[in-house]
Order: C-alpha cells, then sequence, then structure tokens
C-alpha cells in the first residue's frame, strides 16, 4: 500500500524551517501552526472582505463623487493597495512573527519605530473590527425587518443591541482553536468569490430597468454641501477625495496574512503571497460587484436619501423584497464571517505587542490557553472595539463614519512606516523568500506617497457644515478622526516620552541566537499554561 513518507518529510522540513526562523527572530513557537498558504489568504480576503466593506459603506462614494467615485474611484484605490501589499510583503517574507508591521519597524528602526507602529496598528485593528461588525449590524438589521417587520426595530438602538450580538458570537468563535478558524476562513474565501457571481448574476437578470454605462462609468455626484460638481471643477476633486474612503476602507486589513504567519506554514512565502493576492482578487470582485450594484440604482435621490441603508435600498427597489432578501443573506454571512477574522488578527497583534511588554497589563494579554488560543487578548479586542461604537447611539451615521476613518488613518500610517524604513535601508535589507529585488526602489516610494495622501483626506471635513466656525455648524457632521487619531497619538506619544523611551526596547527575545534549538510542539504541549 502505497505511503505519503515524502509529503510528511516536506512538511516536517517546512515545520523545522518556521520554527528555525521564528527562532532566529528570538521567539519560541507557541501557537499552532496549522494554516496553509490558502488559509493565510483567506484570513486577509475575509477581512477585505468586498461583501463587507464596500457594501456598508457604499453610500459614502454615491454621496461624494456619485458613481465616478464608486468604479474609477475603486480601481484607483485598487491599484495603490496592490503596490502597498507588494511592499509589505517583501517585509513579511523577511520577518514572518506574529507582531508583524511592529516587529518589522523594531528592528529595522529602533524601539521608538516599533513604539509608534504598534499603537497605530493596534488602534486600527480595534477600529476596523468595530466598524466591520457595526457595518454587519446594519445590514443584518435591514434583513430582520425584511423578515420580522412586526417585530425588528429601525433605531439607532436597535442596530447597536445586534451590533452587540454579532461581537458576542465573534468573541465565543475565536475562543476556539486555530484550526477551526482556518477551516471557516476557507469557506469565507469561497463563499465571497461565489457569493459575489450570485449578486451580480442576480443583479444583471432580475431588474426591469438598469442604469446606463455614461451613468455608471462617467455620473458624478456631489451631495456633501462643498461646491463643485464636474471633472473641470478644482472643487470636485476634494469631495471625490472624500469618496474614495469607501473603498480604502475596504481594501483594509490585508496585513491579517502577516499576523497569522506564526501560525502559518511555509510563512516566509505564504505570508506575502496571502496579503497581496489577498488585495489582487478583492480588487478584481469588488470591482465586479460595485459595477453590478450600480447598474442597479433605481433612483439617485432615494439613493441618497438611505445613506447607510443605500445598498439595501438598491436591492429592494429594483428586485423586489424576496431577492433582496436573498441577497442580503449572502451579504449579512459574508460580513460575520469578515468580523470572526478581524477579531482573530487583531488579538494576534495584541498577542504579539503584549508579548514584548508593550501593552498595559502584558502578562494578561500575552497568556496563552491550552489550545493555545491567546484569550485574554480575544476578549479585549471584543470589548473595546463595542466600546469603541457606543456614540452611534447618539448618531449611527456619523458614529460609523468616524470609525472607518480612524480604522484607514491607524492601518495605514502602521503600514507606511515600516515601508519607509525598508527604502531607507536599501542594500542593507536582507529578504526572504519573496522579494520585489530592484524593484522596491520604486514600489516602496509610490506606497508612502499614497498612503501620505490618504490619511490628510480622511483627517478632512465632510461637511461645511462640519467647520467650526461655519455659520450653520453643526456637531452631527464633525469628522471627530482627526480628534480621536489625534487623541490617540498624543496618549501614547506621550507615554513614550514620559516613560517607556526608558524601559521599552522593542522584541524581547525568549531564546539566544546560540541557544538550544526551538522547542517542538510535542514538548509545548506540556508546557503550554
Amino acid at each position: 500500500m502505497p505511503t505519503n513518507d515524502r509529503t510528511d518529510d516536506r512538511n516536517s522540513v517546512g515545520k523545522d524551517d518556521d520554527e528555525a526562523t521564528l527562532h532566529r527572530l528570538g521567539y519560541v513557537q507557541v501557537l499552532y501552526r496549522e494554516m496553509g498558504g490558502f488559509s493565510n489568504f483567506a484570513i486577509s480576503f475575509t477581512i477585505i472582505s468586498i461583501l463587507a466593506g464596500c457594501l456598508t459603506s457604499y453610500y459614502i462614494a454615491f454621496n461624494n463623487g456619485g458613481p465616478v467615485a464608486i468604479t474609477w474611484g475603486w480601481l484607483l484605490v485598487g491599484g495603490f493597495c496592490v503596490l502597498v501589499a507588494m511592499a509589505m510583503g517583501e517585509i513579511a517574507s523577511a520577518m514572518p512573527t506574529a507582531g508583524a508591521l511592529y516587529f518589522w519597524a523594531s528592528k529595522l528602526g529602533g524601539p521608538a519605530w516599533g513604539w509608534f507602529t504598534g499603537w497605530f496598528n493596534l488602534v486600527g485593528q480595534i477600529a476596523v473590527t468595530a466598524a466591520i461588525d457595526y457595518g454587519a449590524a446594519i445590514f443584518t438589521t435591514a434583513l430582520l425587518n425584511l423578515w420580522f417587520p412586526t417585530v425588528a426595530g429601525t433605531g439607532t438602538g436597535t442596530v447597536f443591541v445586534v451590533y452587540s450580538v454579532i461581537v458576542a458570537l465573534h468573541l465565543a468563535l475565536n475562543l476556539l482553536n486555530v484550526n477551526l478558524l482556518a477551516r471557516l476562513n476557507t469557506v469565507s474565501a469561497w463563499w465571497h468569490m461565489i457569493g459575489v457571481v450570485v449578486i451580480v448574476a442576480v443583479l444583471i437578470v432580475i431588474p426591469e430597468n438598469h442604469q446606463s454605462a455614461a451613468f455608471v462609468f462617467g455620473e458624478t455626484i456631489n451631495n456633501s454641501g462643498f461646491a463643485g460638481n464636474g471633472f473641470g471643477d478644482v472643487g470636485f476633486w476634494f469631495v471625490f477625495g472624500i469618496g474614495l474612503l469607501m473603498a480604502q476602507y475596504t481594501i483594509t486589513g490585508y496585513d491579517a496574512s502577516a499576523h497569522m504567519s506564526e501560525e502559518t506554514r511555509l510563512a516566509s512565502r505564504a505570508a506575502a503571497w496571502g496579503m497581496v493576492m489577498s488585495v489582487a482578487v478583492s480588487v478584481l470582485f469588488g470591482f465586479v460587484l460595485l459595477v453590478a450594484v450600480t447598474f442597479a440604482v433605481p433612483d439617485v435621490q432615494g439613493t441618497l436619501d438611505a445613506l447607510g441603508n443605500a445598498v439595501v435600498y438598491i436591492w429592494t427597489e429594483s428586485l423586489g423584497t424576496a431577492w433582496a432578501e436573498f441577497l442580503l443573506l449572502i451579504a449579512v454571512v459574508g460580513q460575520f464571517f469578515c468580523g470572526t477574522a478581524s477579531v482573530t488578527s487583531a488579538s494576534r497583534m495584541m498577542f504579539a505587542f503584549s508579548r514584548d511588554g508593550a501593552v498595559p497589563g502584558s502578562r494578561v494579554w500575552r497568556k496563552v490557553a491550552a489550545n493555545r488560543v491567546p484569550v485574554n487578548a480575544v476578549i479585549a479586542i471584543a470589548v473595546l472595539s463595542w466600546a469603541l461604537m457606543l456614540p452611534t447611539l447618539a448618531n449611527g451615521v456619523v458614529g460609523y463614519l468616524v470609525g472607518t476613518s480612524i480604522a484607514v488613518i491607524g492601518l495605514y500610517i502602521a503600514f507606511a512606516l515600516p515601508i519607509i524604513l525598508r527604502i531607507r535601508a536599501g542594500a542593507r535589507f536582507e529578504g526572504g523568500a519573496w522579494s520585489l529585488g530592484h524593484h522596491y526602489r520604486w514600489i516602496a516610494p509610490v506606497a508612502v506617497a499614497w498612503i501620505a495622501i490618504v490619511c490628510l483626506l480622511f483627517l478632512m471635513p465632510v461637511s461645511p457644515k462640519g467647520i467650526p466656525g461655519a455659520a450653520d455648524f453643526d456637531w452631527n457632521v464633525v469628522n471627530y478622526a482627526p480628534l480621536t487619531v489625534g487623541g490617540a497619538l498624543i496618549l501614547f506619544g506621550g507615554w513614550y516620552l514620559l516613560s517607556a523611551r526608558r524601559w521599552f526596547t522593542g522584541p524581547v527575545r525568549e531564546v539566544g541566537i546560540e541557544e538550544e534549538p526551538p522547542i517542538t510542539e510535542r514538548e509545548l504541549e506540556t508546557e503550554t499554561p
């Protein structure tokens, strides 16, 4: 009877190489290394989630730029995000650890770079998890209202209750072992791809009327209150820039592939591949989905009035209730997968950052349970994410918009810092199995420039009424992102200057280079707390 000894040998060699690489970087293998390359890709693809981000934030682009911001804006953002993912992938290949961006910045630039990268990353991870789950709650509430119109409510209170239930379910799922989570992410990847095909097919066949190609690819809309209404107007391009938040918010979280690298086999190649391919595939499928949704727009004013329920309005009006329920179910399941994966990624980042003493109460957050899950970090991420959306009880639309802005700014600043250091390192950078070669010389600077542009854009006012001093100033349309991001920077920046710079030394080696070989999984079975 034939055996698979050769396959086992290859897997063993790969596992040994992974553990040796981790040992060289200073850590022992305490998390289960059970993910394959596709599972690693799947977690980033799931967190990007075109069934979540671009559907729940569709109204942002529709209000600020219109169909042009939705279709061409998506391709513009997607192209630059591929470059950002490539620049990050090269670094991930060289240093495949759960700390990811924080670890890279520390090694390439020193403790201060690592500190600020880590905190921006952690704040961004918490914000993106909150925004994902709140967006899912909006869609889930809409679906429940179609199923049970006499029971479910429509107010922000109802949405927040649904949001709380979703967060609790994600917390419970993430306390299970990584094997199950890997399977969920694999299912999720296929659900997203097949789901998009089904949604697009329904939107092509069922509606009696479709918008013209000129509308989908050439119509401009400015419902922001700022002046400017066409390609020749400079003011319109500012509004178009605000509308890019839809695409930029959607295409975030792909650093998850790097955060899961200590749980991925052949991580030096798989983590980089997972990041780049998750973005590229999302750009393709997302574009097809957005074009199909925009062709189905039944009425411009109705879509504008629907705000966060814009896609729900489009589907209900153009397809009828039964088909809208079907498509909403596909989207809601995809959004649930997305939130589950986001908690997984964020908890691994918090675990790694705590492992090096950077988070208050680090001993608690770095604790690993018998199933190798950082349980306390999972609980902390779920609770902090839930709390971040408490302001939505006062204003759901503004609260969600602020959450998405914080997520984009926090995450992309954390993306930029290690890329800047990689540029500075030049030829001294020691690459891994996946390298850009000399192409890093143009890819990395373009990636950093793009990140600088979008961060500035999303700190800008989203309405003239939200500018302090305006005659008709309205707190309900203020962009609180500068206050929240600035406040976070003052908090952890001040903490570093006043205290942490005296004791924070960056990644703490758990093993020395010349010490015994890394602890094996078998040995860890008896040593894991």
